[in-house]
């Protein structure tokens, strides 16, 4: 067995090191290994002082994530939480001095194990925090009774609230850091340990209450931060959990905190949206897990790119090239179309600027890397093109006729398209190997999902490629297969069928909208479309209709198309389904979405009426998860969680809420499958069960099990 926890004396002071690749976890053994070591140096008479410190490129980033899974119940996370309580009890009564000397990170677990500690050092790059909350739950280890103790109150809430890490500087000016070493970072904290041991220092952390001694400024900041968590919280209890427990920091002293820390971890840990986002979690580390590709599979280095469209598409793709420092040749049929797509590109860095995120010299520096073109110059250089013209398939197929001509044989052929056969467009470019999917997400430059669409014939390492290349974009990429809307489209295609009935039967715009950013979307359906371009749809519908399909099984509004033949396709036109003043975003209700309505109820024979926000959620996730059963069944996506990243990641599925399968689950496909059948006979029978639902639910399984 590895040793986890390593002991050894150097310059009378005893050197404790965390070697629990990759990142030090708290994994079990580690914890006990700490104590075990600490308490060595305390008994050992050649160490007058002790340095905690991690091995490999960090300290310790936490705790390991798998152990919440264990906890079967709130007793045994009662106990667990007690017994860690008193292990960093014990590290803080150490009659040495202790320093916990950081590089890398410190976060959650490790950053409380830190905080235990009497000092903390750290290099100029490490960085800390308590990002329990992105996993439904609250520093479980003291972090929220000593955070505030040494950073106060309103740098507690903003790390525990929101997961953001501290930077060294911006740790040492609040308090958590109390020096930032240049150079060696255990020469400097053996220095640091032995500077404390000669003036006879020890400063136990829970034992500083100045920083929260004005009980009254705490308790107004511990307001303000619920009022600000119900804009962004979307329906998170985690979140306002980390303030109930801060809060303790202030009308308790630190036993009574730690006690209710104790308590609200144990409700939390257990919760569903800690199961949730935990699960999340690994399944954004599994997608880039796909049968046949390994780590060290062969893959291409992209170093240069071309975007084919310069509309709100291909300009947001070009910057995300740009941002990453990849070199864009951004080309358009027209000189117009190419100016008004720099244009909005320059104006998009301008923005950025303006709020302070980049430098005007930056803004330059990026635009300096996108050449613009009419022609093809220059392709023939590039390792990668992404196709991103209108929607239209003959138009994309001559496209990539053009680019298996001007283009290197290695060169990768992307397509932007977000419901189109890839194995056609790869037939027409003569070498359908190097081509592949790239479907973004509006807009590209900002939206971390990049489904990678796999063709019949895209080669393994096309597909490597595209993995790597979308963590250097800093997106989530995730590998679907080649289907009419592939797994994001294909599902919201179901998505929007209900929203669109439900308008039509009595539900109002804004209503649902409404009830589904209660639900914890950051937009409704409508509200979305209106972003995306309303022409964008009301295109896919005139393909299908050309060769005789639809989106989805059932009722076809046909208030989409009304809208699009108006010119009302969103916000680029001052009206879509909602209308907006000039120069400004903010949805206005327009009374004639409601008039179009009522007549498309009348013509369906309809008679409209109330629709509560329960009925709205209740049909709309229905209906994504029954097609995402019929997505895993067929297997388009690999795995349940590849679904749920793409939700959460493409279009602001609530994280909390795991995504539309573990959403499924949450519910019990037996309750799932009763609602498609209860709506089967109420709505008619284009509500038909997926086979994988209906099997699954008979053998009392769920998508994850």
């Amino acid at each position: 067995m590895p040793e986890l926890v390593r002991y050894h004396v150097q310059e009378e002071v005893a050197v404790v090191t965390v070697d629990n690749p990759p990142v030090n976890a708290l994994s079990p053994g580690v914890p006990e290994g700490i104590s075990e070591m600490v308490a060595r140096a305390a008994a050992d008479p050649a160490a007058r002082a002790v340095v905690l410190i991690g091995a490999g490129t960090t300290f310790i980033a936490g705790a390991d994530i798998r152990i919440f899974g264990t906890i079967p119940d709130r007793e045994a996370s009662l106990r667990r939480s007690r017994e860690i309580h008193a292990r960093l009890l014990a590290l803080e009564d150490c009659p040495k001095p202790l320093v916990a000397a950081i590089h890398g990170t410190a976060l959650g677990g490790g950053l409380e194990f830190a905080m235990a500690c009497h000092y903390r050092v750290g290099v100029p790059a490490a960085r800390v925090g308590q990002p329990e909350v992105l996993l439904g739950i609250i520093p479980g280890a003291g972090g929220t009774q000593r955070l505030p103790r040494l950073a106060g109150v309103p740098t507690a809430l903003e790390l525990c609230t929101q997961g953001n890490h501290s930077s060294a500087s911006r740790a040492l000016a609040e308090g958590i850091l109390d020096q930032i070493v240049e150079g060696d970072l255990l020469a400097g904290a053996i220095a640091f340990a032995r500077a404390k041991a000669a003036a006879g220092e020890i400063r136990k952390t829970r034992h500083l209450d100045a920083r929260i001694a004005d009980r009254q400024a705490g308790l107004t900041a511990c307001a303000a931060a619920r009022a600000g968590l119900r804009k962004i919280a979307r329906g998170a209890r985690a979140p306002y959990a980390c303030v109930d427990a801060i809060e303790a920091a202030l009308t308790l002293d630190f036993g009574g905190g730690c006690q209710r820390e104790i308590e609200i971890f144990a409700d939390c840990v257990l919760s569903a949206e800690s199961r949730n986002l935990v699960r999340l979690f690994f399944a954004e580390r599994e997608v880039a897990k796909v049968p046949g590709i390994a780590k060290d599979s062969p893959a291409r280095q992209i170093r240069s790119a071309a975007v084919v469209g310069a509309g709100t598409m291909g300009g947001g793709i070009a910057m995300s090239y740009v941002n990453a420092g990849i070199p864009v040749i951004l080309r358009e049929a027209g000189q117009e179309a190419l100016d008004r797509g720099l244009s909005v590109i320059r104006k998009n860095y301008e923005i950025s600027a303006s709020k302070g995120k980049i430098s005007k010299e930056q803004v330059e520096r990026a635009l300096s890397l996108i050449r613009p073109t009419l022609g093809w110059e220059g392709f023939d250089q590039v390792d990668i093109v992404v196709e991103a013209v209108f929607e239209n398939f003959e138009l994309k197929k001559s496209v990539f006729a053009e680019l298996g001509r001007v283009t290197r044989p290695d060169c990768i052929l992307a397509s932007n398209t977000s419901t189109l056969d890839i194995d056609q467009f790869a037939q027409a470019s003569g070498r359908p190997a190097s081509v592949v999917g790239h479907h973004f997400f509006s807009p590209a430059n900002v939206m971390k999902l990049l489904e990678i669409v796999r063709g019949k014939h895209s080669s393994l390492e096309t597909i490597a490629t595209s993995l790597q290349l979308a963590k250097k974009l800093g997106k989530v990429g995730v590998v679907v297969g080649n289907c009419f809307g592939f797994v994001a489209n294909r599902m919201l295609a179901y998505y929007l069928r209900e929203a669109h009935l439900l308008l039509e039967e009595g539900a109002s715009v804004s209503q649902i909208d409404q009830a589904l950013t209660d639900f914890g979307f950051p937009v409704g359906p409508y509200a979305m479309q209106d972003i995306a371009g309303i022409d964008v749809g009301a295109r896919i519908r005139q393909y299908l209709r050309s060769i005789g399909k639809t989106r989805a099984e059932g009722p076809q509004s046909v208030i989409p198309d009304q809208l699009y033949e108006m010119g009302r396709y969103g916000q680029k036109t001052g009206a879509g389904w909602y209308r907006y003043e000039p120069g400004n975003r903010a949805p206005v209700p327009d009374p004639l979405i409601e008039e179009l309505a009522e007549k498309a109820a009348a013509a369906r024979g309809l008679t409209r009426r109330p629709i509560a926000a329960e009925e709205i959620v209740s049909r709309v996730m229905t209906a994504l998860a029954n097609e995402g059963a019929n997505v895993l069944a067929e297997g388009m996506a690999l795995r349940p969680g590849d679904i749920d990243v793409i939700y959460v990641h493409g279009f602001g599925f609530p994280r909390h809420r795991g995504g539309p399968m573990a959403y499924a689950d949450h519910l019990g496909l037996p309750a799932m499958l009763a609602k498609v059948r209860e709506y089967r006979q109420t709505f008619g029978d284009h509500w038909s069960a997926s086979p994988l639902l209906e099997r699954l639910a008979a053998e009392g399984k769920g998508f994850y099990s």
